[in-house]
Protein backbone atom coordinates (compact mmCIF):
# COMPACT_ATOMS: atom_id res chain seq x y z
CA UNK A 1 0.00 0.00 0.00
CA UNK A 2 2.87 2.35 0.84
CA UNK A 3 4.54 1.60 -2.48
CA UNK A 4 1.36 2.46 -4.41
CA UNK A 5 0.89 5.68 -2.44
CA UNK A 6 4.54 6.72 -2.90
CA UNK A 7 4.40 5.85 -6.61
CA UNK A 8 1.30 7.97 -7.08
CA UNK A 9 2.90 10.85 -5.13
CA UNK A 10 6.06 10.63 -7.25
CA UNK A 11 4.00 10.53 -10.44
CA UNK A 12 2.02 13.60 -9.29
CA UNK A 13 5.28 15.44 -8.51
CA UNK A 14 6.71 14.66 -11.96
CA UNK A 15 3.48 15.77 -13.65
CA UNK A 16 3.38 19.06 -11.70
CA UNK A 17 7.01 19.87 -12.50
CA UNK A 18 6.45 19.09 -16.17
CA UNK A 19 3.29 21.21 -16.34
CA UNK A 20 5.04 24.13 -14.63
CA UNK A 21 7.81 24.00 -17.20
CA UNK A 22 5.27 24.20 -20.03
CA UNK A 23 3.45 27.08 -18.32
CA UNK A 24 6.71 28.99 -17.97
CA UNK A 25 7.48 28.43 -21.66
CA UNK A 26 3.99 29.60 -22.63
CA UNK A 27 4.31 32.66 -20.40
CA UNK A 28 7.66 33.51 -21.97
CA UNK A 29 6.17 33.21 -25.46
CA UNK A 30 3.18 35.36 -24.50
CA UNK A 31 5.51 37.97 -23.00
CA UNK A 32 7.62 38.02 -26.16
CA UNK A 33 4.52 38.44 -28.32
CA UNK A 34 3.25 41.20 -26.04
CA UNK A 35 6.59 43.00 -26.24
CA UNK A 36 6.55 42.73 -30.03
CA UNK A 37 3.04 44.15 -30.19
CA UNK A 38 4.00 46.99 -27.84
CA UNK A 39 7.05 47.78 -29.96
CA UNK A 40 4.95 47.82 -33.14
CA UNK A 41 2.41 50.13 -31.50
CA UNK A 42 5.19 52.44 -30.31
CA UNK A 43 6.64 52.58 -33.83
CA UNK A 44 3.21 53.40 -35.28
CA UNK A 45 2.72 56.15 -32.70
CA UNK A 46 6.18 57.57 -33.40
CA UNK A 47 5.52 57.56 -37.14
CA UNK A 48 2.24 59.39 -36.60
CA UNK A 49 3.94 61.95 -34.34
CA UNK A 50 6.65 62.59 -36.94
CA UNK A 51 4.02 63.03 -39.67
CA UNK A 52 2.07 65.47 -37.49
CA UNK A 53 5.22 67.43 -36.69
CA UNK A 54 6.14 67.61 -40.39
CA UNK A 55 2.66 68.89 -41.27
CA UNK A 56 2.78 71.45 -38.47
CA UNK A 57 6.20 72.66 -39.65
CA UNK A 58 4.95 72.94 -43.22
CA UNK A 59 1.93 74.95 -42.08
CA UNK A 60 4.14 77.22 -39.96
CA UNK A 61 6.47 77.85 -42.90
CA UNK A 62 3.51 78.75 -45.15
CA UNK A 63 2.16 81.10 -42.49
CA UNK A 64 5.58 82.72 -42.08
CA UNK A 65 5.86 83.18 -45.85
CA UNK A 66 2.42 84.77 -45.97
CA UNK A 67 3.36 87.07 -43.08
CA UNK A 68 6.55 88.17 -44.86
CA UNK A 69 4.61 88.90 -48.05
CA UNK A 70 1.99 90.86 -46.09
CA UNK A 71 4.71 92.83 -44.29
CA UNK A 72 6.35 93.65 -47.63
CA UNK A 73 3.03 94.83 -49.05
CA UNK A 74 2.34 96.91 -45.93
CA UNK A 75 5.81 98.47 -46.11
CA UNK A 76 5.34 99.27 -49.80
CA UNK A 77 2.00 100.95 -49.05
CA UNK A 78 3.49 102.87 -46.09
CA UNK A 79 6.34 104.17 -48.25
CA UNK A 80 3.87 105.15 -50.98
CA UNK A 81 1.69 106.97 -48.44
CA UNK A 82 4.70 108.69 -46.84
CA UNK A 83 5.93 109.99 -50.19
CA UNK A 84 2.44 110.90 -51.35
CA UNK A 85 2.69 108.53 -54.27
CA UNK A 86 5.84 110.07 -55.71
Amino acid sequence: MKKIFLSLAALALVASVYSCRETTKENAEETAESMQTDAENAMDNAEEAVDNAAEATEDAMKDAGDAVEQAADDTKEAVKDATDGQ
